[in-house]
């Protein structure tokens, strides 16, 4: 049941009978199948996409590529796994090119991202640069638009 899957993608908080009404299945089927899924590790947890304009928006995001040397018999895990224990993280992934890994850090501001990148990121062994770049704006996540604007019928912002 994947549809499972992108309908939770999409709208997490659908009830089961809406679930079970969409999928053809009762609501039951439909929960059972959720906590299989759940239970085997596909579905991994749920959250919530937040505008941070309107919510807190002395929030900084950033996405920091770090180059680093590999670790004899595990390679990249490692020091993936030692990244990933601070609290600032919202994610690493393992990337092909320039560089190694992309961090996703959250900070309350651009001082306190920035001594996370000086402090703790660069002193990790096997680290051999990072590169920050912040984000400015959110436009979408997770297929989720962010920004609503209304567009000029001009063409103008």
């Amino acid at each position: 049941m994947s549809d499972i899957v992108k309908i939770l993608q999409q709208n997490a908080r659908i009830s089961n009978t809406e679930l079970g009404e969409i999928l053809g299945v009762t609501a039951d089927e439909a929960a059972a199948e959720i906590k299989k899924l759940e239970d085997e590790g596909v579905i991994k947890g749920y959250s919530v996409i937040v505008d941070d304009e309107l919510y807190d928006n002395s929030t900084v995001y950033a996405t920091i590529e770090l180059k680093v040397t590999p670790q004899r018999d595990c390679g990249f895990d490692d020091i993936a796994k030692t990244i990933m224990m601070y609290d600032e993280v919202e994610s690493v992934n393992l990337m092909s090119g320039a560089y190694d890994l992309a961090v996703e850090v959250k900070g309350n501001n651009l001082k306190d991202v920035a001594l996370f990148v000086s402090e703790r990121l660069s002193t990790i062994d096997g680290v051999l640069s990072t590169a920050t770049h912040f984000i400015l704006k959110k436009y979408k996540e997770k297929g989720i638009f962010i920004d609503r604007e209304e567009t000029d019928e001009r063409g103008l912002c």
